[in-house]
């Protein structure tokens, strides 16, 4: 895997790779919706409003690239492709749940569901 952030010199900051491997504005609804189960990318486009197919398609590679998703193509006509979590990207699930949860404390009163 390819380390993507470097804080210093030689050294290498944990919480920079991480941040850059969800970053991109379609990652995070993307593994909110995979953590449902697999997923092919024409249910992504349906399930993420203004998603552009090119874009989906590059951050899905990536995010296999990172070790967050397995992509599975089957030898069929027409061509399919399913994406699943891997335990890394079942253990980010944990963490965007208790970013969701923190991310309520940001929101005022007046403006809660």
């Amino acid at each position: 895997m390819e380390i993507k952030g470097r804080a210093e010199e030689n050294k290498i900051c944990p919480l920079e790779v991480a941040v850059n491997s969800i970053s991109g504005k379609w990652k995070i609804p993307i593994v909110w919706q995979i953590n449902e189960g697999k997923k092919r990318p024409s249910e992504f486009l349906r399930g993420i409003a203004k998603v552009d197919r090119r874009v989906l398609n590059q951050q899905l590679n990536e995010m296999v690239e990172d070790g967050i998703l397995t992509k599975k193509s089957f030898n069929e006509l027409p061509p399919r492709v399913e994406y699943t979590l891997t335990e890394l990207g079942k253990k980010l699930v944990k963490i965007l749940w208790q970013l969701n949860d923190w991310g309520k404390l940001l929101i005022p009163e007046e403006e809660k569901a």
